[in-house]
């Protein structure tokens, strides 16, 4: 990529598919060369393209920690390519296995009234936030190791799935999020995990002018750094 330019996912209907065909033609020439990818950057839609890079592994494991399931068919008036549709999109490719899939810290308002059946039916462990209470950060950490096992295994990282009163410059805060000691706890843990690439998104600096968001972000971002290295040695 060359130096100094961005790579933004846009809703316009008639850019969305060639924004998406170019994140991932560069991030399959990133993986192609045995690098493992750590991406940050736009809205969650950006996960997908970057799933596509994998296509010769798929399907992969997925852990996924966010507010809302962002698997909706269809988002803003039909739009099949959206912050809200890339892991329904991602499973119908065959990019991500649902039932090496969890989500964790899901909580808040959605979009349609049966958001939450297709997951399901799919296979996909949810764990809501009030889970999240109830069974520890050590509870949460068993039912990752236990659902995504030994294989190759993509980390999503949206930072909405963190309460706003740490991470409030995101596109969609829901309150009542993972607290950051929960969110480290949680990451270190994933230290014996066959990570193979990750993301983190909807880090949007406008809506925090006090740059706290984006502190949390690269902490978020230092973490998994230590987590991919750590898969890459082993």
């Amino acid at each position: 990529m060359p130096r100094g330019r961005f790579w933004r996912c846009s809703y316009e209907p008639h850019r969305s598919v060639a924004v998406l065909g170019t994140i991932s033609a560069f991030a399959r020439s990133v993986v192609e060369a045995g690098t493992t990818p750590l991406a940050v950057g736009g809205d969650h839609l950006c996960s997908l393209p970057l799933l596509r890079a994998f296509k010769g592994q798929a399907p992969l494991g997925l852990i996924h920690f966010d507010a809302h399931h962002d698997m909706a068919d269809t988002y803003f008036g039909g739009l099949k390519y959206t912050h809200g549709t890339p892991f329904r999109r991602a499973i119908e490719e065959g990019l991500i296995d649902p039932k090496r899939t969890l989500q964790i810290g899901i909580r808040g308002s959605t979009y349609y009234n049966d958001e939450e059946d297709w997951v399901l039916e799919q296979g996909v462990r949810v764990i809501h936030i009030e889970e999240v209470g109830e069974l520890g950060t050590k509870g949460v950490l068993s039912e990752i190791h236990r659902v995504v096992g030994d294989s190759a295994t993509y980390l999503t990282f949206d930072v909405d799935s963190i309460d706003p009163a740490f991470a409030p410059g995101t596109g969609t805060p829901e309150f009542g999020g993972l607290l950051p000691r929960e969110v480290n706890a949680l990451l270190r843990g994933l230290d014996r995990t066959k990570l193979v690439g990750a993301d983190i998104v909807e880090v949007s600096p406008p809506f925090d002018p006090s740059g706290a968001t984006a502190f949390v972000a690269a902490n978020v971002a230092f973490e998994i750094l230590c987590l991919l290295a750590a898969a890459r040695t082993r």
